[in-house]
């Protein structure tokens, strides 16, 4: 009986091995951590036969340790990192969880989709068009599910539609999408990759891979490099008729024929525009009828906690972006709104640097309300800015109310809640706190 060795036991390592246990495998696993989540798997892993170690890096090199013929690495763990390396050196195969899943769909269509920023939107919006048209083909990979979890089920998906990030990438190199999608490029995840040509190289590295090849024509390293990447790619624009999906006097369009009136799509800014044409263009390619489309797009309220559509109260939009808990991404979700909006900030402050979004407030913000820990901070921080209207407020329960009030003085069409802050101060995590965030807003009267 083969053995296979699973590299870390987060979601995708314990779908994995419990994949090869299913086919045959001996299977063992380690994980360098040890807390009380990864002993609960471990024992439920070792009752299903698969070894399990904690607190421990396998070393190849011990001679008392039986080499395995395959090892499975979580994303998480780098690469190029020893225990990898001295595993390579040896002979041993070593792939990620993604290769591993390729291996046992790749009878199945792919649909994937990278970049450095819109991926899980486009994801998650697709799979919504899939579904509209009655097709099972969940959001999985780097977001939903693990792409072995769906190998492991007897009920198989009509498509694979992968959100993959560069981490997985660079450890599955067979893929072969029937559809790559590549979104946006700026360099990220340097500590990773060490240089920007590496990290495009691997993005690169999928979408060359894939039949059809469609790119964001509104992403500046895509639309000056593109052509010459691709023999023949299909492109998307706001702002440009193309050989994909584009916007025209506000409806989106594939070559003379509308899809959808803008008006239709919730979500809020350019970029998600972008992802929007992105999704579109990839499912006229996968053969889904434009009334699915349409359909999909008009229900779709976007990613949870990520400039989410929350409803609509008295002519003013409610927007959860309580995901953003930082200055940078607070930065975007108020760069995303269309004229001034009441914002909602404030939670756990984390250390950073303010200037660019103070400056962004002075400019859209009619009103901030300042909630959580955070409160007297950032109101020392807008006063530092000459910026006069703001409140605190303390909590959610007191914010809503009191923007809706306001938006509708001030004749503001947006309530943005993006706290640009931690949420440990008053909630478990971010979901919990966008959760709140939901409920409230859903309570209040039209």
């Amino acid at each position: 009986m083969p053995l296979a060795h699973i590299l870390g036991l987060g979601k995708s390592g314990v779908a994995a091995a419990r994949l090869l246990k299913s086919k045959g495998w001996q299977v063992e696993a380690s994980d360098q951590g040890l807390n009380s989540i990864l002993m609960q798997q471990r024992d439920q892993l070792e009752a299903e036969g698969i070894i399990v170690k904690l607190n421990n890096s396998p070393d190849w090199s011990n001679l008392a340790l039986k080499l395995p013929q395959l090892i499975v690495a979580s994303p998480g763990i780098p690469w190029d990192c020893v225990t990898l390396e001295n595993a390579r050196t040896l002979g041993i195969e070593t792939i990620g969880e993604v290769e591993l899943g390729w291996k046992y769909l790749n009878h199945i269509p792919w649909l994937a989709i990278t970049g450095t920023n819109g991926k899980t939107t486009t994801t998650s919006l697709l799979a919504a068009i899939f579904q509209a048209a009655s097709l099972k083909a969940p959001a999985c990979g780097n977001i939903g599910v693990p792409i072995c979890e769906i190998a492991l089920s007897s009920d198989l998906p009509d498509w694979i539609i992968a959100e993959i990030s560069s981490y997985q990438i660079e450890s599955a190199p067979s893929i072969k999408p029937r559809i790559g999608v590549w979104t946006t490029f700026t360099p990220d995840h340097l500590n990773r990759h060490h240089t920007v040509e590496a990290y495009r190289n691997i993005k690169y590295s999928l979408i060359k891979r894939s039949q059809q090849v469609i790119l964001n024509g509104d992403d500046g390293y895509l639309a000056e490099n593109g052509t010459s990447l691709f023999p023949d790619p299909i492109w998307t624009s706001c702002s440009t008729s193309t050989n994909g999906a584009y916007i025209e006097s506000g409806l989106v369009k594939i070559g003379d024929r509308v899809i959808v009136s803008l008006d239709k799509f919730k979500l809020i800014g350019n970029h998600n525009r972008q992802n929007l044409l992105m999704a579109i263009t990839a499912a006229n390619l996968a053969g889904i009828d434009f009334d699915f489309i349409a359909q999909a797009i008009a229900e779709f309220n976007g990613v949870p906690h990520r400039l989410e559509y929350i409803c609509d109260r008295q002519g003013i939009k409610f927007i959860n972006d309580s995901k953003a808990t930082n200055y940078d991404a607070a930065f975007v979700g108020l760069q995303a709104i269309e004229g001034k909006a009441i914002l909602i900030a404030g939670g756990e402050p984390k250390a950073g640097e303010p200037k660019v979004w103070l400056e962004l407030i002075k400019q859209k913000a009619s009103a901030v309300l300042l909630i959580g820990k955070a409160a007297d901070e950032f109101a020392e921080l807008l006063r530092s800015v000459n910026y006069p209207n703001y409140e605190i407020v303390e909590t959610l329960g007191s914010a809503i109310p009191k923007a809706l009030d306001l938006a509708l003085k001030l004749k503001v069409n947006h309530v943005l809640f993006s706290p640009a802050c931690a949420s440990f101060d008053q909630f478990a995590n971010f979901e919990q706190r966008g959760d709140r965030f939901r409920e409230l807003c859903l309570a209040l009267q039209d």
